[in-house]
């Protein structure tokens, strides 16, 4: 697979820009939402379930279709794929400011996810073949990754502004005039390019995938309504199992199928699949928490509610590059455990919030969770890509991105869950009470991360990893036929 040639370093950096600013945009957009979910509940009438499907029908269907988007890219061409998950974004965040109804937000938050399942994985590929000299793919993926935690970061704050200032439906039209520029210049400054042997088509694995992603996360959200031992919910919990074992079981009787189960062989890309999925359940599980917390148990607007979220955005934004460079000079090991435990001391300090918390304490666990969540996702990043083959780590970064927004998912689902639960608590102290069960569930999300990172990035593990690249290695392509690139002036 060759590079793009005659790329000079003010043309790599635009597209880099171009490449963030569409994660900036997919990555807002799971966050921002949470600031308005009150305005939302009131305008809408919905309950604490449905409000959790207007989170979780975004990251489902992103998680589901993010493989998928990225072979498409492969096969069709990068830059193409990636164009037209910015259009259909913006089209689904149109609809989303206009929808009527509850039911139609969720319908039309489904678009918005097809649009940006486009966005991320092929943005990687595009970055990982503009990039080819590791040091500087290794600043690259750093900068890339920060924009991550930036964005979720600064999601309550600009979401609080734009709620208070121009109500909830606001935070979708936001992401019209971004979507535009990023548009602008990707025709202008993203070559075309194909891979020389794109991976081939597995709907069956992707029906798989899609079936069990929904089943699980409706048994989660709808189990305590229906009843947990309802024969529905029974039916579901059996068919996410039963869709898992036709994965595991038919993976590995196809030449490429959508996940090649091969890449857990590497401990670093296996720890790194499990810890994107615990970071993001603690910090999607974090910011529904504290969103209703603010809003419904201390009754602040929702500018203040997002104002209060200040030091974790900054403490965010401060280290998140910090941890690129880091990860650039010593490797992930150190990042990784120190951002599980900063995140898992940001969450204990607010295990047993009430009604009356001080602000000094929630500032606090707000910052130092900021910290820790600003260190996590260059490592994650790093890891899952460790010792791949370059035809490979487009692949390897959508099965890492898939697990941050399944983490995502059930982080929402399983927190929602827990505060539906408690008889009494559409607000005041008794809100406040119930969330001290989400708040154990984050600070246990948040204690796996530090111990994986001690467990999976230490010199046997690292040894798995070379040995899965060097099986995964693809042979040498026959002569004439490369990784095609149209460069663009």
């Amino acid at each position: 697979m060759s590079s793009p040639t005659g790329i000079g370093r003010r043309e790599k950096l635009l597209v880099l820009s171009t490449c963030c600013l569409s994660l900036f945009i997919v990555g807002l957009d799971n966050t921002i939402l949470n600031v308005a979910l009150p305005s939302i509940r009131g305008d809408l009438n919905a309950s604490v379930s449905q409000l959790q499907w207007t989170i979780d029908a975004y990251t489902l269907v992103l998680a589901a279709l993010l493989m998928v988007a990225g072979s498409t890219a492969d096969r069709i061409g990068r830059r193409r794929v990636f164009q037209t998950g910015l259009v259909v974004f913006a089209a689904g965040s149109a609809l989303c400011a206009v929808a009527p109804g509850l039911g139609w937000l969720v319908a039309f938050r489904v678009v918005q996810a097809v649009g940006g399942s486009m966005l991320n994985p092929v943005a990687m590929s595009i970055i990982t073949n503009t990039f080819t000299e590791p040091r500087e793919r290794a600043r690259a993926i750093g900068a890339w990754s920060a924009v991550i935690g930036v964005a979720m970061a600064l999601g309550p704050i600009v979401g609080g502004a734009l709620v208070d200032s121009a109500g909830w439906r606001s935070v979708f039209w936001m992401n019209l005039p971004v979507a535009l520029v990023a548009i602008v210049l990707t025709a202008l400054y993203v070559p075309e390019s194909k891979a020389a042997h794109p991976r081939r088509a597995d709907p069956v694995g992707q029906v798989l995938v899609f079936v069990f992603l929904l089943s699980l996360t409706y048994t989660i959200i709808e189990g305590r309504a229906q009843g947990w031992s309802s024969p529905l919910i029974i039916g579901l919990f059996l068919l996410a199992a039963g869709c898992l074992a036709g994965l595991v079981y038919r993976s590995p009787r196809r030449v490429e199928p959508l996940i090649d189960l091969r890449f857990f062989r590497s401990v670093p890309f296996a720890g790194a699949t499990v810890t994107a999925v615990c970071t993001f359940a603690a910090m999607s599980g974090f910011l529904f928490l504290n969103t209703l917390y603010l809003q419904d148990a201390r009754g602040w607007s929702p500018t203040e509610a997002g104002l209060r979220t200040l030091p974790m955005a900054v403490m965010t934004v401060v280290f998140a590059p910090i941890s690129g460079r880091l990860v650039a000079r010593i490797g992930p090991r150190v990042p990784l455990v120190a951002a599980g435990v900063a995140m898992a001391t940001g969450a204990a300090l607010l295990v047993g919030l009430a009604q009356d918390t001080s602000t000094v304490r929630m500032v606090a666990a707000y910052g130092v969770f900021g910290v820790g969540f600003g260190l996590v996702n260059a490592p994650i990043t790093n890891t899952a890509v460790s010792g791949m083959p370059r035809a490979q780590a487009g692949v390897a970064s959508a099965i890492a991105s898939t697990s941050r927004q399944f983490g995502q998912c059930l982080g929402v689902a399983v927190v929602g869950t827990t505060i539906a639960s408690v008889p009494g608590a559409p607000g005041g102290a008794d809100l406040a009470a119930a969330t001290h069960t989400g708040w154990w569930i984050v600070l246990g999300c948040a204690g796996a991360v530090a111990v994986l990172g001690m467990l999976t990035t230490g010199r046997r593990a690292l040894r798995t990893a070379e040995r899965t690249g060097a099986e995964l290695m693809p042979a040498a392509p026959p002569a004439g036929t490369q990784e095609t690139t149209d460069v663009r002036q």
